[in-house]
C-alpha cells in the first residue's frame, strides 16, 4: 500500500522540469480554493465585504457570509496546496488495492492498484487540477472496502472504517452519498439482524461528519439546514433545463459528435424543455465520460465480468454502477468526479474481467494487461520527453490526459506582470461583449482587505471610483482578458463629459441610434 501510494506521487514529480504545479483556471477550483483558505483562517465562513458588489463571482456567496458554495471535503485536502492533491491521489491508490483485496485473490488486487496509479496518476486530470476527484474516490474505497469484510465478519471496527467512508464522502459529495446510503443498504439488507453493533459503530463514524455539515451550514447560511450550495441556487438560479435540436442549422458543419457538445452546451445556459427523450440523450452522451475512469484496452476485459453476475456481491456492483449513472443524470451538469465514489468498482469490473479472461485464455489477458500499461508508458513518454519531435507529432491525439500543455498560461502571463511591479494593487476587470462567461477572472483570497492583489469587477467609473477611494493605499490597474493577449495597464477613469452648450443659437442635432 505504501509503494502504491508513492508510485502516482512521485511520477508526477519526475514530470515538472516540463509541467510545473497545475495553474488554477476553472471557477470550481477557484471556490474550493477559497474554502481551502477560509479554513486556514480557523473559520468556515468569512464576513460580507462592504463592497462586494465588485466581487461578484461563480460559485460564491457575497450574503449572508462571504463564502465558497461548496462543501469542506476538497477544501481539507487543499489546506496544504497542490501538495494536499498528490497525498490524496496516493490515499486513493493505496485503499484501492486494499478494497480489492476484499474482492480478489492479492495478486490480482496488486493488479488492480497498478491499474489505479496508471488511471489516475500522473496524467489524470484530478492529479493536474484543484477540482478533486480523489477525495471522493478514497471515501468510496472505505465503503466498498468495508462492505464485503462486515458481511464476512460481522466485526465492528468494519462497521466503523463503513462510516468514515459514508462520511468523507457526505462532506465532499452530499447529494451522491444518497445513491452511496442507498447502494450500502441494499448490500447488507438480506442479512440485517446480524449488523446492529457494526451499524451503530457506522453511525457514531458517520456523526462528526454531520456535525461539521450543520455547524458550516450555520456559519455560512445563518440555517443550520440550508446547505451554501442550495442557497445559491435561491439566490442566483440554476439551469435546469436542456435542449436537444434535430438539426442546429447554424452549426451543420460540426461533425455529429461536436453537434452533440453544442446543444449540451446551450442546455448550460437553460434553454429549451427537460423532457424524458432529453433525459435519455444526455444519459447517452455521458456514457462517453466512463472512458475516464478505465483505459481503452481495459474494455475489452469488460464483457468477462458479466460471466459473475451470477453472485449476488457482483450484481450488486453492477447496479451501484447503474444507480450512480442513472441517479447523476437528474441534472444538466456532469463531471467525472460527481461520481468518483465508484472508481474503485470499474476497477473492480475490470479486474475480475481479467481474472475470468484468464481463465480461459491466459495468453490473452495477458495482452490487454500489456496494452493498458504500454498506453500509459507511450503517453508518459510523450510528456517525459516533452519538447521532442515525437512529442509534439504525438500530442495533438491525445484524449483524457488532462496534464497542463493547455495550462492557463494567459493568467500565468498577467500575474507574472504583477508580480514584477511591487506594491498592493486593485485590478478592475473589464469584458468585452462578446466576453465567454465560463472565463471569469475575478476572484480574491479570504481575507480580500489583506491580499496582495483585490480583483474587482468593472463597475464604470462613478462606480469605480468608491472602490478606489475605500482602497487609497493601491495601485488601480485595468485588466481586460479578451483582448489577445490580455491587456494590463494602469487604471485611467475616461475624463469627464462636457455638458452640453447652453447657447441658443445653436440648434440641437438628432442622432440616429
Amino acid at each position: 500500500m505504501l509503494t502504491l501510494a508513492l508510485l502516482p506521487i512521485c511520477l508526477r514529480l519526475l514530470l515538472l522540469p516540463n509541467h510545473p504545479v497545475p495553474f488554477p483556471d476553472v471557477y470550481d477550483e477557484f471556490s474550493h480554493l477559497l474554502v481551502a483558505d477560509t479554513l486556514r483562517h480557523f473559520r468556515f465562513a468569512n464576513p460580507t465585504h462592504a463592497m462586494q458588489q465588485f466581487f461578484e463571482t461563480f460559485f460564491v456567496l457575497q450574503q449572508p457570509t462571504y463564502s465558497s458554495i461548496y462543501p469542506l471535503g476538497q477544501g481539507l485536502v487543499l489546506t496544504l496546496g497542490w501538495a494536499g492533491v498528490l497525498l490524496s491521489i496516493g490515499a486513493f491508490c493505496a485503499l484501492c488495492y486494499w478494497m480489492l483485496r476484499a474482492w480478489t485473490t492479492p495478486l490480482w488486487a496488486l493488479v488492480g492498484g497498478l491499474l489505479a496509479v496508471i488511471e489516475f496518476g500522473p496524467l489524470n486530470q484530478w492529479m493536474n487540477s484543484y477540482w478533486g476527484g480523489a477525495v471522493a474516490a478514497t471515501a468510496g474505497c472505505l465503503v466498498f472496502g468495508a462492505l464485503p469484510r462486515l458481511r464476512e465478519s460481522g466485526q465492528v471496527r468494519h462497521g466503523a472504517l463503513l462510516g468514515a467512508g459514508i462520511g468523507l464522502h457526505l462532506l465532499t459529495r452530499p447529494f451522491e452519498s444518497v445513491f452511496l446510503v442507498s447502494s450500502v443498504m441494499a448490500f447488507l439488507l438480506p442479512e440485517a439482524r446480524r449488523f446492529m453493533r457494526p451499524a451503530v459503530a457506522a453511525m457514531l463514524a458517520v456523526a462528526p461528519a454531520m456535525v461539521i455539515i450543520l455547524v458550516q451550514n450555520r456559519q455560512i447560511t445563518n440555517s443550520w439546514t440550508t446547505l451554501p450550495y442550495a442557497l445559491s441556487q435561491y439566490q442566483y438560479g440554476v439551469p435546469t433545463t436542456l435542449t436537444v435540436e434535430p438539426n442546429p442549422t447554424p452549426h451543420v458543419d460540426l461533425t455529429p459528435q461536436q453537434q452533440m457538445d453544442y446543444r449540451m452546451q446551450r442546455s448550460f445556459h437553460g434553454e429549451g424543455t427537460d423532457t424524458v427523450g432529453n433525459y435519455f440523450v444526455r444519459l447517452e452522451y455521458r456514457i462517453r465520460f466512463f472512458r475516464f475512469f478505465l483505459l481503452a484496452p481495459l474494455y475489452l476485459a469488460v464483457p468477462w465480468f458479466l460471466i459473475k453476475l451470477r453472485e449476488f456481491r457482483f450484481l450488486w456492483v453492477a447496479l451501484t454502477l447503474l444507480l450512480f449513472a442513472v441517479g447523476s443524470n437528474f441534472y444538466p451538469f456532469f463531471q467525472p468526479h460527481y461520481i468518483a465514489a465508484v472508481s474503485c468498482l470499474l476497477i473492480l469490473v475490470a479486474v475480475v474481467g481479467l481474472n475470468e479472461l484468464n481463465r480461459l485464455s491466459g495468453e490473452s489477458a495477458r495482452v490487454v494487461l500489456l496494452l493498458s500499461f504500454a498506453y500509459f508508458g507511450l503517453w508518459y513518454a510523450v510528456h517525459v520527453f516533452d519538447t521532442r519531435d515525437f512529442s509534439v507529432a504525438l500530442r495533438r491525439y491525445e484524449t483524457w490526459d488532462a496534464i497542463n500543455h493547455q495550462n492557463p498560461e494567459r493568467r500565468r502571463l498577467v500575474n507574472e506582470q504583477l508580480a514584477r511591479t511591487p506594491g498592493r494593487k486593485l485590478i478592475f476587470v473589464r469584458y468585452l461583449p462578446q466576453h465567454i462567461f465560463q472565463e471569469e477572472w475575478v476572484w480574491n483570497r479570504a481575507d480580500i482587505d489583506s491580499a496582495q492583489n483585490v480583483w474587482a469587477r468593472d463597475l464604470g467609473p462613478a462606480e469605480n471610483e468608491k472602490l478606489q477611494h475605500y482602497y487609497p493605499d493601491r495601485a488601480a490597474w485595468l485588466l481586460e482578458p479578451d483582448v489577445l493577449p490580455p491587456r494590463l495597464s494602469h487604471y485611467e477613469p475616461p475624463p469627464a463629459v462636457s455638458p452640453p452648450s447652453a447657447n441658443p443659437f445653436i440648434t440641437p442635432q438628432l442622432v440616429n441610434p
